[in-house]
Order: structure tokens, then sequence, then C-alpha cells
């Protein structure tokens, strides 16, 4: 699985010897922005944590609080994305969707979706040793009606393993029954079948739903549901179909139009560099009339555009 990443473990590490450069980067005037991001986007996350143990012991200072002093912008927010431990970076972006000035929906419907049971528990399990609170609970104290029934489906992280053959034909009728066929929605219906499905039996579903209705399971969530409830179906019903396709949309619709989502940007290219982001390449040139690198290089701008290509790690124009 891991070799779908872009970034990879470098292979001769030497985390003092690493440690020295960054450090000699930031000393005296000026910052050589350069060596710090060609070095940091050419390690793993694990390979980045030794460099931020390391730098500690040798310099006595904390290696993340010295790049904040010394970068800014978004680039200082991408580098400081990389420096932080997978679930950890899960963990604050939910909790400042959440503890911020009004819910980012977003953010919760993207990680909540697209991460698999086990990593919805370590970060469950993160989220309550950093902060001292419940993230269900805090959820819960954030959200309303089926958007939030769903995202406390999504927090038991019980999804069922497999196909159930058996259940194919009733799920795919029960769905049609709730949306197509009623007037107006019985939304618990596909909150309950699309949060606790595996995704091989989802996509069967979805085929059965297609032949049943005439309509792809997305075009329904559009048509039957709105605001916050519709991303978050929506969101689930692709990564069961994609995960890579999901966030090769993601990427895309943060970047077309005007103004860039960098928040959004700068979360996916962080969490999927060492995860699928060959395939999120993919994804995306067979999606859209671009490439992804394409799509970066003409939206952005900088250092910032520079270790965004660098996580992005080629071109398939």
């Amino acid at each position: 699985m891991a070799a779908r990443g872009t970034v990879k473990a470098s292979p001769n590490f030497n985390a003092s010897a690493d440690a020295e450069v960054l450090q000699k980067a930031m000393k005296g005037l000026g910052t050589d922005e350069d060596a710090i991001l060609q070095l940091l986007t050419a390690r793993s996350n694990a390979q980045r944590q030794e460099i931020k143990n390391t730098y500690k012991t040798l310099f006595g200072k904390d290696l993340i609080d010295d790049l904040k002093g010394e970068l800014g912008g978004k680039f200082e927010t991408l580098i400081v994305a990389l420096m932080t431990p997978p679930i950890a970076y899960d963990v604050t972006s939910l909790r400042n969707a959440i503890k911020g000035a009004g819910t980012d929906e977003k953010v919760l419907v993207e990680i909540l979706s697209s991460r698999t049971p086990e990593q919805v528990k370590d970060i469950i399990a993160a989220y309550r040793q950093e902060y001292d609170d419940d993230l269900e609970e805090d959820v819960c104290g954030d959200t309303s009606g089926h958007f939030k029934r769903l995202l406390v489906i999504l927090l038991q992280a019980n999804r069922q393993k497999g196909i159930q053959e058996g259940n194919i034909e009733a799920d795919a009728q029960a769905l049609f029954k709730a949306g197509e066929e009623k007037f107006g929605t019985d939304e618990q219906s596909f909150v309950t079948i699309l949060g606790n499905r595996s995704a091989e039996h989802l996509r069967k579903v979805f085929d059965a739903y297609m032949k049943m209705s005439g309509y792809e399971m997305e075009e329904s969530i559009q048509r039957e549901t709105s605001g916050p409830l519709r991303d978050l179906l929506l969101a689930v019903v692709k990564c069961a179909r994609s995960v890579p396709a999901y966030f090769a949309e993601t990427l895309y619709y943060a970047m077309k139009g005007a103004g860039t989502d960098d928040n959004t940007l700068i979360r996916v290219m962080a969490s999927r560099c060492e995860v699928d982001m060959m395939d999120i390449r993919n994804e995306f040139r067979r999606m859209f009339a671009c490439s992804l690198h394409s799509m970066i290089k003409g939206d952005t701008g900088g250092d910032y555009r520079k270790a965004l290509l660098l996580l992005c790690g080629g071109d398939d124009a």
C-alpha cells in the first residue's frame, strides 16, 4: 500500500545531519527556505519526527517553534503540517473545525468519510489524550439532525466487513424507497446503510440502485438532500467508490474558480503524500482536462508552490 505515495523514507537517513542542515538554514540573517523544503519533502513523516527529536537534543530548541519563527503564511502552514504525525494532524484539524468560530463542516466531512475504521479509532483515542474530551460528544454538541447521526455512525468505526450478498437488493430497494420513490426523503435509511456497509458491498448496492432507479446514487443524493448532510452523503458514496478519486475531486475544487481553498489544498497534500498520491494523480488526470501538477503550478506561488509540487511528485501532462 505504502508504495502509492510520492513521498518516501530517505534510504541513507541521518537525523543529526538533517537537524544540522535545518539549523544552518535558519541561523543568522535570512532563512534558506529552499534548503528546508527540499529536505523535509524528501523524508517520511516518521523520519521528520526523528529529526525533530534530534534537533531538540542537539540544540535545546523545538524545531517546529523555530520553523514557525522563520517561515510565514501558507508555506509555514504546509511545513508545520508535514512536521505533524498523521493522527495528530487529523486530531488538530478536527479540533479546530469544531472549536473555531462556527463549525467547519468541510473538515469533518473530509476526514471522517475517508479514513479507515482503524484510523478513526486511533483519532478518537488521540483526541481524548490530547484534549481530555470525547470527540463524539464534541461533534454532537456542534452539529445536528441527520448530518450529526451519520457522523456519529462513522465515529463508531464499525463498518461491516465484506459483501453481504443477501442484502444487496434489499439495501438498494430501501434506498430507492427512501429517496426517488418517496415524496420527501427518508434520510434515516440513507444514513444507516451508507454509514454501516463496507465499500465493496456499497459498490454492488450502487449498481443495483442504478438498475432499479435509472439514477446514479450521487444524482439521487444531489436531488433529495441539501446542506452539510448532502456533502457528507456524497463524500461517503465517493469514498466507497474510490478514495483517491474523492481526493482528486476535492483538490480540483479547492483550486478551481476564483481564489484557492489553501486549507483544503494543504490538508490533502500533506495527509495523502505518503498514502496514495500516485493514485490521486492518476484519477485527477482521468477526471479533469489537466494534471494535478499543472493545476498546482498555475494556482500557487513561491516556496509554497515549490513544496506542493515536490509533494505532488511529478507531472502527468
